[in-house]
């Protein structure tokens, strides 16, 4: 599809399938999904794998977590293998999906190369950060779907290593943290670089006019797929409020971290140095933790997140666009040790939790200067949030003294150890297989079917061109 967009058409209708075999998918495909223990489609692959293999452009609201990824990896994959040019020689790409970070790119190239492992495609990953010479050998070897951030991407296009000439389907996924970030003028000039004769998909987890005006300027009557229903927090996800002195924050939320034995915390800074600064205090308080922030090499930042998943830290901390991507499979808790200024980001923040019908539980530190930040996220929310004062640690006056949320919810725990082990809602969709480990602190489903979701970067994939 080419520019000179219009409105965009109603959305295909799904409502009759049910599996991923209703979806018409390649057996080899099916074969993947099923080596990956999924059996049932999540609501964006419901809606956007019939709409990509229709070959219309697509417009997506969803968030990470959706499983969006699997959403344009597998039509993909099979409008690449149905058509009529075959294979490529080396260097030209079939399909590009730009990413705006280096770990969201490595886990969308994962979750594509174990899509793709009983089929003859290749698909590589391109970042900065690190050396460009194995990343140029990769793409000499031939590669059919390249996931790439657009500062890398341009770089080695100006080094004569990619070739556009042969490509079918260009993916930007989480278009509105691009932009964010900065890459706006990157991809109008990447844009401009591929063959007008194209399929063009967007996803974004939010539609600012910036945005919207980007997708109108290349994509071509897009089909519009919306299953991110604007700011709101999934009700897997218990919320609750500390109102802490903030010279007191890192003490209390070490004791948080140590009294109820967590196993596994993301934690949210505003600033890189604030995040070094934490994960300083947590180390000496006995917590394994590390930091991740772009002041960070990419080395440092794969380890640490690596590290993360498979246990050996208790604690990541990081601020924004550093977590930005990340996906670690049952996250049982995430802390706001600083509210966000922006309150869309408080929905992004605590998303990585309880996610495909498992429970999480997300907590945020207030001291007094944030009162007015947290009103405005209750009122994105359009709920308050449960807060507590803690003896000991209460916070100093607040600026609009007599009205903080602490009042506003009536609720105190006398109780210094701040017990967060409460039960939570009933309401639990039966999204995944119980899989949780005995004693690793984690939350597990109560249903026996599990969505395709995107899924942590692993290395020694099959077909990863790596």
């Amino acid at each position: 599809m080419t520019a000179n967009s219009t409105l965009p058409v109603p959305e295909t209708r799904t409502d009759f399938a049910q599996s991923f075999e209703d979806l018409k998918l390649l057996p080899a495909l099916l074969r993947s999904i099923q080596d990956q223990g999924y059996s049932t489609p999540t609501p964006i692959q419901l809606k956007a794998i019939p709409a990509v293999l229709a070959g219309s452009d697509l417009l997506a609201a969803a968030q990470t977590g959706s499983g969006k990824t699997a959403g344009f990896a597998l039509p993909l994959l099979q409008r690449i293998m149905q058509s009529s040019s075959g294979r490529n020689r080396a260097g030209q790409i079939r399909a590009l999906v730009l990413t705006p970070t280096r770990e969201l790119a490595a886990q969308v190239e994962a979750s594509i190369a174990a899509s793709a492992r009983h089929l003859p495609l290749k698909s590589t990953v391109i970042f900065g950060g690190v050396g460009a010479s194995p990343q140029i050998a990769r793409l000499r070897r031939g590669v059919d779907v390249l996931v790439a951030t657009p500062g890398r991407l341009l770089d080695l296009f100006g080094q004569g290593a990619v070739d556009f000439s042969s490509l079918d389907i260009l993916v930007l996924d989480e278009a509105d943290r691009m932009l964010d970030m900065g890459f706006i003028h990157d991809i109008r000039r990447i844009l401009k670089l591929l063959p007008p004769k194209r399929q063009n998909l967007m996803f974004s987890a939010t539609f600012s006019p910036e945005i919207r005006k980007l997708a109108g300027s290349f994509l071509t009557n897009p089909v519009s797929v919306d299953v991110s229903p604007k700011n709101t927090a999934a009700e897997t996800i218990e919320q609750q409020v500390f109102h802490v002195d903030q010279k007191r924050k890192a003490e209390f939320l070490s004791r948080l971290i140590r009294d109820n034995d967590w196993k596994q915390v993301l934690i949210f800074t505003r600033t890189k140095h604030g995040a070094n600064r934490l994960a300083r205090r947590l180390e000496d308080d006995g917590i394994a933790t590390a930091a991740i922030h772009g002041n960070k090499s990419q080395n440092a930042r794969t380890k640490a997140l690596a590290d993360f998943k498979k246990g050996a830290i208790v604690a990541l901390v990081a601020t924004d666009i550093a977590a930005r991507g990340l996906d670690i499979e049952q996250l049982p808790h995430v802390v706001n040790f600083e509210l966000p200024n922006v309150p869309e980001d408080y929905v992004h923040r605590i998303g990585r939790t309880g996610r495909a019908g498992l429970s999480g539980r997300a907590v945020s530190l207030v001291s007094a200067d944030e009162e007015d930040l947290m009103r405005a996220i209750e009122r994105v929310l359009r709920r308050n949030v449960p807060g507590e004062v803690v003896a000991g640690f209460e916070p100093g006056e607040t600026r609009s003294s007599g009205n903080s949320a602490a009042q506003r919810n009536g609720r105190t725990n006398r109780n210094t150890r701040a017990d967060f082990s409460r039960g939570q809602g009933s309401s639990r969709a039966p999204a995944r297989r119980n899989n949780s480990r005995a004693g690793n602190g984690r939350p597990s489903s109560n249903g026996s079917e599990r969505q395709l979701g995107s899924r942590r970067a692993q290395s020694g994939r099959q077909n990863s061109g790596r």
